[in-house]
């Protein structure tokens, strides 16, 4: 009965409440079948040889992350693999025509260097990983021409069959090298398709190849194929060095999906690609960075297989590869590294010059140099500082300069107020609704965070506006006209403008290559100014067809609005189950805090500007009252919501520790636990009582009253090991351990020690790794005064400095643990240096094999064993 005794006016504002909601619902229709590939017709496996098929792709992915058990170095699993792709080139080198010479060769890769990693500095040793190579050329090119690299890497993460990353990269090559054969196509330049087989553990196969192979040097650019997920949008990350890969996959895709803006932002995430070792550490090739988005819920889990591939994703991939493929062998900018280096800075700038670019929902790419951006991006800005000038010109006394001018920059701190309320106010709700609620409820039904969170962020939105009314009714304020239409309307109107105009500037000149999205708002709301004022015109100020006719002029940015939105928004919720288990007090709001703020953003990207005109009809109390019940419902129905499902697990990390003295004795073992997201072992417990009395942890459980696992208990890890802050140490039997293994890890001298003139002793140390059959990593955490060593060039990487501790050196080593790693390490005095060894075995003893399968199936338990020793010299 409440609506119908509402005022003319309130109905009326509601109507065109709702018009507005049903024109962005139909736009986010259209956005989620473009986010989810809906579009793309896959091809099946019978599909013409000349064609991309998606059906023969994943026929690659099923065998790779379905019949071969486990592609983790130290299993035999990547050994098969490596043999499955192999075959599968020489399959392929079989059928090649005459015109084309095909060479397939398999490579054994080692080295040594240091990096940074998450913040981290470590040193990694490697040795015998297997890298797969196959190069396709004309008959009469010659082996110093200048070649396109394609990069996939086929090792995969411990626990993962890891269907998405990165079968689903070396299924597309696979499929991609079968095609540029059987369709006739002689590249004009050389096509080199790599399989490398250690990228997980921290890209070592392309170091491999950037530091060892004979044809490093002779290429020209290359693609680099990833997956953060199992599909969806696959898009370009990265880009460089300069803006000509970025040009030519503009100029080629068939689905573009690129945004220069990736690229800002890449930097801060907590992960790298091989990218970085052939355009960035050891080399400057210039290249793409391709990455699957969606799925990220199954990313480095059990969970990350074939069926999860997301539908008309490798079509998409695999036709935007090879036209992109195409249009880098015949181009002319393709050089060697040689001629890279002799090329005039100048005359070449689109080498070292990024650029701007992006595409609208895959259809089309927008893209032009920074250059041109400088003018572009800076437009915006001078139209605002112009147009009171130009409104004084018309009419001096009515419009005197400075009172319009003052008038625009208080629309700009009112447009900029609302932007701000709209992140507060779902972050506010965020966290009064974990008094009540668990964190993350939203995490398994990421549509609930919208429906929490939008609401609450456009009544935030809407705030400014309210209270200016308020103010003015009550002040009785009356001014007159600027132009056409009421000054308070025309005033926020070009605020708002002015604010998305300097951000525009400002994002430009903080050298970032983005800037694209506030530059198109600006466009796109003088067009629905223009738009407005005619409607205003023949309509009246007081039509609500007016404002509707401005919304309407602006679907077109509102349609890539939510586009972008919806891809920054999922990407945040999906990765919200890996951000790390932050300690208290601020873990527990982290994740909540975090998504609402993101959604926030969004929503200001996708509401903001239509307020300055629409919100006179919105700003009404009953649609604010409306706003606030809802959400307010809302945040009472999500607790009710279980965070987590098979669909959305929860990350577990599950660690059976042993320690070890010697070669062949265990002097303890525990059980380590750990979680990775922003609900605790409480919430497991509670929710798996099974586990809880395997553990023999009582219902009563405090995570606070439990022994807790040291830091260096999760050395194994190092560096993911510092997002694993919530644990818990439990006692468990060693039993059975040695009668599966002989012998365990052991560090010692093998000849004596060196002294020098100046006081720095050499120390000769051998490590056998025992009889562990599935090794994965070996890390060496060394502290005291290390002045040297033999691995990475000599040169320790810069010291780890944990709170309390000594500064201590990490080493990470990893291939053929059946062979005994020989190094030494130089102290500069007499002081003990201390070696923490841990191990990380693959395989599992029956009782940890028992407690894992007691983890509910929402859960992915991330299990493995660790041997720990310390040793001193």
């Amino acid at each position: 009965m409440a609506f119908w005794k509402m005022s003319s006016r309130d109905a009326t504002a509601f109507k065109f409440l709702f018009s507005i909601v049903f024109i962005y619902a139909l736009m986010s229709a259209i956005v989620y079948s473009v986010l989810h590939m809906k579009f793309i017709s896959p091809l099946p496996a019978n599909a013409p040889l000349e064609r991309f098929s998606e059906a023969r792709a994943v026929e690659h992915i099923r065998v790779l992350a379905e019949e071969i058990d486990g592609r983790q170095e130290g299993r035999p699993g990547l050994k098969e693999a490596a043999t499955y792709i192999k075959s599968q080139l020489e399959m392929v080198k079989e059928r090649a025509g005459p015109n084309l010479r095909i060479e397939v060769e398999e490579t054994q890769v080692d080295g040594s260097f240091s990096m940074m990693f998450l913040g981290h500095s470590i040193s990694l040793g490697y040795r015998n990983h297997t890298n797969i190579l196959m190069r396709i050329s004309s008959m009469n090119s010659l082996d110093t021409d200048a070649s396109v690299l394609m990069n996939a890497h086929y090792d995969s993460p411990v626990n993962s069959p890891g269907a998405g990353d990165c079968g689903s990269c070396v299924a597309s090559l696979l499929e991609l090298a079968r095609l540029v054969v059987d369709s006739g196509w002689v590249p004009p330049r050389p096509v080199i398709f790599l399989f490398n087989g250690a990228e997980e553990l921290f890209m070592l196969g392309s170091h491999g190849f950037m530091t060892k192979h004979k044809l490093k040097d002779t290429i020209g650019a290359f693609i680099n194929v990833e997956a953060s997920g199992t599909g969806g949008i696959d898009l370009v990350c990265q880009s460089g060095p300069g803006s000509w890969p970025s040009y030519v996959y503009s100029q080629a895709a068939v689905y573009p999906m690129a945004q220069s803006s990736a690229q800002d932002v890449f930097p801060v995430i907590p992960g790298d690609t091989d990218y970085r070792m052939f355009a960035e550490d050891y080399a400057d090739i210039p290249g793409l960075d391709i990455i699957f988005l969606l799925g990220g819920y199954y990313y480095h889990t059990t969970f990350d297989t074939v069926d999860r591939i997301v539908p008309g994703s490798m079509q998409a991939r695999g036709e935007n590869l090879i036209s992109v493929l195409t249009a880098f062998t015949s181009s002319s900018k393709l050089k060697v590294a040689s001629e890279r280096k002799s090329l005039d800075v100048d005359a070449n700038s689109d080498m070292v010059e990024r650029a701007v670019f992006f595409d609208y929902l895959t259809w089309f790419i927008v893209y032009y140099p920074r250059r041109v951006a400088m003018v572009l991006h800076n437009i915006p800005a001078a139209l605002f500082l112009c147009v009171p000038f130009f409104l004084y010109m018309m009419d001096p006394r009515t419009h005197p300069w400075l009172s319009v001018f003052w008038a625009f920059l208080k629309g700009v701190m009112h447009h900029f107020a609302g932007i701000l309320l709209g992140v507060i106010f779902p972050v506010l709700f965020a966290v009064i609704r974990l008094f009540f609620a668990y964190p993350m409820s939203w995490f398994a039904h990421s549509y609930l965070a919208f429906l929490m969170f939008i609401p609450c962020s456009f009544f935030g939105l809407l705030i400014p506006r309210a209270i200016s009314d308020r103010v003015s009714n009550f002040q009785g304020v009356s001014s007159k006209k600027i132009m056409t239409v009421e000054p308070s309307d025309e005033a926020r109107f070009w605020g708002a403008f002015g604010f998305y105009a300097f951000a525009t500037s400002a994002y430009f000149f903080a050298g970032l290559n983005g800037g694209f999205m506030t530059f198109v708002i600006c466009i796109s709301m003088l067009l629905g100014w223009i738009a407005f004022c005619l409607s205003v015109k023949s309509y009246g100020y007081n039509s609500i067809k007016s404002p509707m006719f401005y919304v309407i002029a602006l679907v077109p940015y509102l349609l890539y609005s939510l586009y972008f939105g919806g891809i920054l928004a999922l990407l945040v919720i999906e990765k919200t189950g890996m951000m790390g288990a932050i300690p208290p007090p601020y873990g527990f709001y982290l994740a909540d805090v975090a998504v609402a703020a993101v959604i926030g953003i969004v929503t200001g990207l996708c509401l903001g500007p239509i307020i300055p005109i629409c919100d006179r009809w919105l700003a009404k109390s009953s649609i604010l009252k409306f706003l606030l019940h809802f959400s307010v419902v809302m945040l009472a129905v999500s607790s009710q919501f279980f965070p987590y499902s098979k669909d959305a697990p929860k990350r577990v990390v599950l660690q059976h520790t042993f320690i070890s003295a010697g070669g062949n004795e265990i002097t303890g073992s525990s059980y380590d636990l750990a979680v990775i997201d922003a609900n605790s072992i409480e919430f497991v417990f509670k929710h798996a009582p099974e586990v809880a009395k395997e553990l023999h942890v009582g219902p009563s459980f405090s995570l606070g009253n439990a022994e807790a696992s040291p830091q260096e208990a999760w050395v194994a890890l190092f560096p993911i090991s510092c997002v694993i802050t919530k644990n818990g140490r439990f006692p468990a039997k060693a039993t059975n351990i040695s009668k599966r293994y002989s012998q365990f890890p052991h560090l010692q001298t093998h000849k004596p020690q060196t002294t020098f003139e100046n006081g720095t002793r050499r120390v000769h140390l051998e490590l056998s790794l025992g009889s562990l059959e599935e090794i994965w990593v070996t890390v060496l955490n060394i502290t005291g005064p290390l002045s040297g060593w033999s691995l990475a060039d000599g040169k320790p990487p810069a010291p780890e400095l944990p709170p309390g501790g000594p500064p201590s050196y990490i080493l990470r080593l990893s291939g053929n643990s059946d062979e005994k790693w020989n190094f030494w390490l130089e102290a500069s005095s007499e002081e003990e240096v201390r070696v923490d060894v841990a191990v990380l075995d693959q395989r599992l003893d029956e009782e940890t094999i028992h407690l894992k399968g007691l983890f509910p199936k929402w859960s992915d338990v991330i299990a493995y064993t660790s041997f720990l020793s310390t040793y001193l010299f």
